[in-house]
Formats: structure tokens, sequence, C-alpha cells
């Protein structure tokens, strides 16, 4: 089972910076997309960025330029560093693990499984 804590979270000005973390326990595979997502109040989910298994970087087109998304497959850990934050990016941040159908570690996976961390706030004040 894999369990997901992020942090970094907390309130900055507009224009300022905050660099959140992601650090995962139990099995992550190089194989796994590992990413951020948002959800803002009375908004869907969405995603912000993520690190596919080929080294691919996405990220929304409301991000690009102001947000990096980077990986650390050693540790375990993702983390979110955000330049240039407006009002709108607050929202609560969740670390997310996609993990492909496949057979991994001794344990096949017929669909595709998600993991949540349970969200950390970012409050961009104007």
């Amino acid at each position: 089972q894999v369990q997901l804590v992020e942090s970094g979270g907390g309130v900055v000005q507009a224009g300022g910076s905050l660099r959140l973390s992601c650090a995962a326990s139990g099995s992550i595979f190089s194989t796994d997309t590992m990413g951020w997502y948002r959800q803002a109040p009375g908004k869907q989910r969405e995603l912000v960025a993520a690190s596919t298994s080929g080294g691919r970087l996405n990220y929304a087109d409301s991000v690009k330029g102001r947000f990096t998304i980077s990986r650390d497959n050693a540790k375990n850990t993702v983390a979110l560093q955000m330049n240039s934050l407006k009002p709108e990016d607050t929202a609560v941040y969740y670390c997310n693990v996609l993990r492909a159908p496949g057979y991994y570690s001794g344990r096949s996976y017929s669909t595709s499984v998600n993991y949540w961390g349970q969200g950390t706030q970012v409050t961009v004040s104007s």
C-alpha cells in the first residue's frame, strides 16, 4: 500500500513562492506517474503537474513557466516549486501516484490505481 504525505503549504502574497513536498511510503516504481493536483472551492480537482515514467513533465497551461515539478526516485519523493504565485492558485494541493496496470513486485494490477495524499492548503493573498 502506498501512503503519501504532503508538506509545504501555507499563506503567501501574490508574486511569492512556495515549495510543496510529498514523501511516499510503500513501494513506488519508476513506471509510476507522480504528480500534483489541486482543487479550489467549488471547482473540480485538476492536474497541475506530473512526472511520468519516461521522464516526461506535463504542466497545466495555467502554471507553465511558473511551477516546476521534480522527482527523486531513490527517495520516493516529488516536489512542486511554485513561483510567481497568483490568487487564482489558491487551492488544496494533492500529491498523486498513478500506477498503470501491470505486475509489480509480486503483485498484479489489472486496472490503474490512484493513490492520494491528504492535501495541503495553499493560499495566495492579493
